[in-house]
């Protein structure tokens, strides 16, 4: 539902030229710091990298504008320094970085406002709304790594899909919001450079699973219980680009 109602105001903000003098239409990309909790436990960050296609209005006074933007962004977390017991003798493998990597398209809408001026340049703050839809994980890596290491099925999260028949793992589609804020500065009447820095937290889950019964331990032989487990996603964003303006000229 969040997924159309996103598209809708997006395609009201790409068509609605009334607002200004014209539409910026941008390319931008950059470093990404991705952290996850799982369950009331942070992860080490991953960091990984985004591209993003993007436009916004152009308004007259300079201050106050829309827009929407379409982009891959790379999500997920790491564990560092892990230990694990060896199921045949007493002691500890120490594993080497392990990257739980979510690869994900994001669909954003929101605002910008321009607080102050330092030279030609501008300084703003943003914010939004944003949608998030899955396209692969490298969780498939887990589960051989589980086979072969004889590690305890439901120490990582399964590479499966919620569907109408699985009701755990992977969610296709998500949503959260944006906040931050950045710096314009023209290389020419038709070309600026961004810099900006965003923060952004996931409302939903982009894995769930349920408590699983009857594990059994490799170490000791005995059954337990895993904990359900929920992952939420939160990424901050280092982006830098370029914005071209499309000029809209009224003639009496």
């Amino acid at each position: 539902m969040y997924i159309r109602l996103l598209l809708l105001l997006g395609s009201f903000l790409l068509s609605y030229q009334s607002w200004g003098q014209g539409s910026f239409y941008g390319v931008k990309g950059g470093l990404t710091m991705a952290t996850q909790q799982w369950n009331a436990f942070e992860r080490d960050p991953l960091v990984g990298y985004h591209a993003i296609l993007s436009v916004e209005s152009a308004p007259a006074e300079g201050q106050f504008s829309l827009f929407a933007q379409m982009g891959y962004h790379l999500k997920g977390s790491a564990i560092r320094r892990s230990l694990f017991g060896n199921p045949f003798n007493a002691s500890f493998v120490d594993f080497p970085t392990q990257r739980f990597e979510f690869h994900n398209l994001s669909l954003s809408l929101g605002a910008k406002q321009v607080i102050t001026k330092v030279g030609n340049s501008n300084v703003y703050y943003l914010f939004g709304v944003r949608g998030d839809y899955t396209l692969t994980t490298n969780l498939d890596e887990y589960e051989r790594f589980t086979q072969v290491n004889q590690i305890s099925v439901g120490i990582y999260p399964f590479n499966v899909y919620f569907s109408e028949n699985q009701i755990f793992g992977v969610r296709r589609f998500n949503y959260g919001f944006l906040a931050g804020g950045g710096l314009n500065f023209p290389f020419s009447e038709y070309v600026e450079g961004i810099v900006e820095f965003t923060v952004n937290p996931d409302f939903s889950l982009q894995y769930q699973q349920p408590s699983i019964n009857n594990v059994r331990n490799p170490i000791n032989g005995q059954t337990t219980t895993l904990q359900e487990r929920k992952i939420r996603n939160l990424t901050f964003e280092i982006t830098v680009g370029a914005r071209f303006l499309r000029k809209v000229e009224y003639i009496d």
